[in-house]
């Protein structure tokens, strides 16, 4: 029966919208113009404020008539310019009505319009581009097809006061990439738009503003440009510090100091210059304050994390700003209470954005603590902090979530909050259970984080170990992102550090010599290098060593050889030989280089390298074929000690030895002076 009733019901809602709205789009089918003129200014006066009218007119095919109106040569100004004004008006309601005005190609036909003298329509035609564009749902890339539209949009920046603020907001929400930056640069948008800065109107200066921090973020040419520009006979960073001033409106403060601060991390303004350390940081910690409104309080500490996250100076100077770690602790108690904000819908609508608060306040004390010991001190003994970070690991909003484990991260770089709070809190646990089922930036951040709770002196490895994480961190090297594999195997080498035999041979078993192998010939250098780390910590100790070589060492000298004869890093090599030093260390595992006169060709070439470092670690090697340090004997003493001196002898190692003992003038490097000790220590060996 229900099935039988749907039909006739979206029958009758249609019925309805036919005979309320019907009558407004068929007067613009009228032959005279005059009464077609009238009915686009009824339905102008019928659809101001009335979205479910907008919503009909649009049903009813009201726009494809309009744009054919604005478009038509025949039609009078005044026609074209209401045409463009209903146009607009529709523009004001629902994101849906905004889809259909873009799928009817409204965009193309209002840029078409711009080319007219008429100024009067020229304004209707941009303030509808404007509500178009500053909309979610407007693709931005449909300004840029046509290489005329941007230069010409310029040349009306000084036909007045409203195509200038039209025009630079429609260009601060079009910009989004570093290619929009690029086209924007080269038309001219720096030295069209920096007079505007001084505009009689406070809507121009302030979508100029909004224009030069889109220009500037993350962009060095625009940045270095912007700090050479002078405003009427003043420098561009002044006029922004003078906009910061506390006597001008917040919205103003705020974007100013988004201004100086994209064009200090773009490398324009030092870090220590008067303007951020003095202004800039200043207004921001301002903007945090519990008085300011909850979206500035969110830009400002955002816009203060992204400030000071490379620089540690900045960071402990903001870090007794005002009480700054402080002030962020109300960012968790926001709203504290109804009668605060006497205003419903805005009560309604900081409950509904609360969580953007706590991601801000994650974000900025993330930055906080990034390399001050401190600082990271004084954060985790803010009231309740630990408890609100393990919180924010399982909150709904992935957001909020991201920026805990970011905070958790800068915090897990500290020796005593690893055997303190992350302790006490069992950190590893909401840990743990994040990294099950996460999006791939929270995954690489909460692994990264794993990292550091792995290292040998965190009381969280021993529980992490015994939860089985082994798999989970051997999954994660198999994943497409770079980041994620080198993560995994990260993880991987601390945990193998100093590691029982038991726990080695369960990474080896979890990983598979396979999986262990492709990593050691993964594109990604910081993936191999992290690999070689793993092995090297897998092959300690001697019983270790024998007993990985003795299972797997025909496929690690393959591995090995494959990376000293490949085009590597002088660092890769290093790592490697070292790896290689370790298995000459093994009391059965050293004669797989022993009977390897390949490989032993390798080492004594690299004895004879130009770079010291990889002369060291052959050396190493060699020193470790010769000494068992086991018993304290030289292997000269040892059983089969004597054929292998005797090849080392004729491979002519001896002679190298020899050679390297020489460069013993302590004012040498250090990596130089220790080859040489270490040439020394093995060369007795053979004297013994």
């Amino acid at each position: 029966m229900a099935c039988m009733l749907e039909a006739p019901l979206r029958i009758s809602v249609l019925s309805e919208v036919t005979a309320t709205s019907r009558h407004y789009v068929d007067r613009l089918f009228d032959p005279d113009p005059q009464k077609v003129l009238q009915g686009v200014i009824d339905m102008k006066n019928a659809v101001i404020g009335n979205n479910k009218q907008k919503a009909n007119l649009i049903v009813l095919g009201a726009v494809p008539r309009l744009l054919y109106l604005l478009q038509q040569p025949s039609s009078s100004l005044e026609l074209r310019t209401e045409c463009a004004v209903v146009l607009g008006s529709l523009a004001m309601g629902t994101e849906n009505n905004i889809k259909s005005l873009v799928d009817c190609h409204i965009i193309p036909a209002l840029l078409q319009g711009l080319l007219c003298q008429d100024l009067c329509f020229i304004e209707a035609c941009l303030r509808c581009l404007r509500t178009v564009f500053i909309s979610p749902v407007t693709p931005v890339q449909l300004l840029y097809p046509d290489p005329t539209v941007i230069p010409h949009l310029m040349s009306l920046l000084s036909r007045s006061q409203r195509t200038q603020e039209y025009i630079t907001q429609i260009f601060s929400h079009c910009c989004k990439t570093p290619e929009h930056q690029t086209i924007l640069y080269n038309h001219g948008a720096i030295q069209n738009i920096a007079p505007l800065l001084n505009s009689p109107s406070y809507k121009v200066q302030m979508q100029a503003l909004k224009c030069f921090s889109v220009l500037a973020y993350e962009n060095a040419q625009v940045s270095m440009t912007l700090v050479n520009v002078l405003v009427d006979g003043e420098l561009l960073s002044q006029v922004f510090v003078r906009m910061m001033q506390r006597d001008r409106p917040i919205e103003m403060q705020l974007t100013a100091a988004k201004c100086l601060t994209y064009m200090c991390r773009a490398g324009a303004i030092r870090t220590d210059d008067t303007c951020i350390v003095l202004k800039t940081l200043p207004c921001l910690v301002r903007m945090c304050s519990k008085e300011r409104l909850l979206e500035e309080r969110v830009e400002g500490a955002e816009t203060l994390a992204y400030l000071m996250e490379p620089d540690v100076e900045l960071q402990r100077i903001a870090s007794v700003t005002d009480h700054l770690v402080a002030m962020l602790a109300d960012y968790f108690k926001y709203p504290s209470s109804v009668s605060a904000i006497a205003d419903i819908k805005r009560l309604d609508h900081d409950l509904k954005h609360a969580h953007e608060l706590r991601q801000a306040a994650f974000k900025l004390y993330a930055s906080l603590g990034a390399n001050d010991e401190d600082v990271r001190k004084k954060i985790t003994e803010t009231e309740n902090m630990m408890d609100r970070i393990v919180s924010g690991l399982s909150e709904s909003s992935i957001k909020v979530r991201l920026a805990a484990v970011r905070c958790l991260h800068s915090l897990s770089r500290s020796v005593q909050q690893l055997r303190t709070s992350f302790h006490d809190h069992a950190v590893w646990k909401p840990l743990m259970k994040l990294l099950q089922n996460a999006p791939d930036e929270v995954l690489v951040m909460a692994s990264s984080t794993l990292c550091n709770l792995l290292l040998e002196f965190s009381p969280s490895k021993e529980p992490i170990l015994e939860s089985g994480v082994i798999e989970l961190l051997c999954s994660l090297t198999q994943s497409d992102s770079p980041a994620l594999r080198v993560n995994g195997i990260w993880a991987l080498m601390n945990m193998a550090f100093q590691a029982d035999q038991k726990v080695k041979v369960e990474i080896v078993r979890a990983l598979g010599t396979e999986q262990l192998f492709r990593l050691l010939s993964d594109p990604d250098a910081n993936v191999l290098m992290k690999t070689l780390g793993l092995l090297r910590n897998l092959l300690s100790t001697r019983p270790h060593i024998d007993q990985i070589m003795s299972s797997h060492g025909k496929q690690i000298m393959q591995a090995v050889t494959l990376i000293l004869e490949g085009e590597h890093s002088i660092e890769v090599k290093e790592q490697t030989l070292c790896i290689l030093a370790n298995i000459a260390d093994g009391n059965t595992a050293k004669e797989l280089i022993m009977t390897n006169d390949d490989m032993l060709q390798k080492i004594k070439s690299y004895m004879g390298h130009s770079n010291v470092k990889l002369q060291l670690a052959a050396t190493f090697c060699v020193s470790n074929l010769i000494w068992n340090e086991e018993d304290a004997l030289p292997l000269c003493l040892c059983p089969g000690s004597q054929e292998r001196q005797d090849k080392l002898r004729e491979m002519g190692f001896v002679d190298i030895l020899h050679k390297l003992t020489q460069a013993s003038d302590p004012s040498l490097c250090d990596s130089l002076f220790l080859l040489s000790s270490r040439a020394k220590t093995a060369m007795q060996q053979y004297l013994a």
